[in-house]
């Protein structure tokens, strides 16, 4: 994933207003009368369409589109990054007009939207048809109460990018449990006091990724029923672990996509990255100097047997129910996400794909990038991706959880002491918020 398609999200907070949430809740709105044939009728016929999106390949898919059918028209937009765009998404609900008839959303974000009945359910159009072209781990993110709200776009699963050349100086194994990965960040530390092994000044989106790959599940709903367990057994099991680092100074506290970071990565004062499997393409744009120095390796887990990831990061592209050519605005999101044409262009960009046609490419599998070595790289993210969690669920207000967090576990992190405190700050908060927007909170 580029750096533009990071995961970072600004202070902006997304409202989601009781009336229209518990009115979404009530009605199960969000249905669909279109069909697959609709869908060939409108392409034949043609129309203009808006599309919001801040993908990289976005210019080169459209124009790739417009090719196969002449007679639609795409108007692209980039209407800002993450939370930029949904605060714009957001005004244009509350307006009610003024939205894209396609647009852009992060799996985190998707239920937030889909809660406030601003999606077409997509299973009238033939989309429940789909799943089997796409990772179960996106699949699940698109799919919510019975209902098909977008096509994935891209997918993140885990794993651990490591500088080998650092690894090697100073004769640091590459860890497989997470007691190596601390016993790692202290040797390094030591040894080179400049250097450490990761980089973490808090991130509401790591966490989340963190704890679904320990078990955690501290987010259920239920309608208009939400419950909060940010001290479950999954979410202590990474604390124990995670608070090591902290508390010990094992981490750098510079901020991920600035120009220190990059510097960081580049020099190897920064050894590892756990992160998505869109990172590659970040790397060799962006630490260009580093090339040859990094690999990849599969997640550490808690007690070194089967891997177990998660996923972090990655999008789908949805249609707003203010679209007014519906049936064509589900035309182009259906070719956009699962057709060869556009996956090719989309991959070529740099992303990697949710498609299992494109996961299981005997080509995609065999790359062997200069810049990681000559490494097949592919193979071990495909196989992460295999593995990644399918059971951790978002708020349906995750947009705004997301954008505290940095008021209440992020203070853990700038001044080193435990997380258990700060999840416990950011759980209040995140109960407090849900009953003002009219949800039934229950916390544990």
């Amino acid at each position: 994933m580029n750096k533009r398609l990071r995961r970072g999200l600004s202070a902006l907070a997304i409202g989601v207003t009781a009336a229209i949430a518990l009115a979404a809740c009530a009605s199960g709105s969000s249905g669909s009368s279109g069909s697959a044939d609709d869908i060939d009728k409108a392409l034949k016929d043609g129309g203009t369409l808006t599309y919001w999106s801040w993908t990289p390949s976005a210019k080169a898919q459209v124009a790739a589109f417009e090719k196969q059918y002449p007679k639609v028209t795409v108007k692209l937009v980039n209407a800002g990054t993450g939370a930029d765009q949904y605060t714009k998404l957001q005004n244009t609900i509350k307006a009610g007009s003024g939205a894209p008839d396609v647009a852009q959303v992060e799996y985190f974000a998707l239920p937030q939207f889909a809660l406030s009945d601003s999606l077409l359910n997509l299973s009238g159009y033939g989309f429940d048809s789909l799943e089997d072209k796409f990772a179960k781990s996106t699949w699940s993110s698109v799919s919510i109460d019975d209902k098909v709200y977008g096509l994935p776009q891209d997918s993140g699963p885990m794993a651990l990018f490591y500088n080998k050349t650092v690894f090697d100086k100073h004769d640091i194994a590459v860890p497989k449990t997470w007691d190596e990965y601390v016993t790692a960040a202290k040797k390094l530390h030591e040894a080179d006091p400049n250097a450490y092994i990761a980089a973490d000044s808090g991130d509401a989106g790591f966490t989340t990724s963190m704890i679904a790959q320990a078990g955690g599940t501290p987010f259920t709903t239920d309608g208009d029923k939400v419950t909060i367990n940010l001290q479950d057994e999954g979410t202590k099991k990474w604390t124990s672990t995670w608070n090591e680092l902290v508390e010990q100074g094992l981490l750098s506290k510079t901020v991920g996509w600035t120009d220190d970071w990059y510097k960081q990565l580049g020099n190897g004062e920064i050894a590892t990255m756990i992160t998505g499997a869109w990172m590659p393409g970040n790397l060799e744009s962006g630490v260009a100097q580093a090339s040859g120095d990094w690999r990849v390796a599969p997640m550490p887990t808690y007690d070194g047997g089967t891997a177990q990831t998660a996923n972090n990061g990655g999008s789908a592209e949805v249609v707003m129910k203010q679209s007014k050519n519906p049936a064509l605005a589900a035309g182009f999101l259906k070719w956009l996400n699962s057709s060869k044409e556009s996956t090719k262009v989309f991959m070529e960009s740099g992303g990697f794909p949710s498609t299992t046609a494109d996961l299981d490419s005997a080509a995609f599998l065999d790359e062997k990038p200069e810049y990681f070595g000559g490494q097949q790289i592919n193979k071990v993210l495909v196989d992460a991706s295999k593995s990644s969690d399918n059971d951790f669920t978002y708020l349906p207000y995750q947009v705004y959880a997301n954008s505290v967090y940095a008021d209440t576990v992020g203070q853990a992190y700038e001044k080193g002491t435990s997380l258990d405190a700060g999840l416990e700050a950011w759980q209040k908060a995140l109960v407090k918020y849900g009953e003002d927007q009219g949800f039934t909170v229950s916390s544990k």
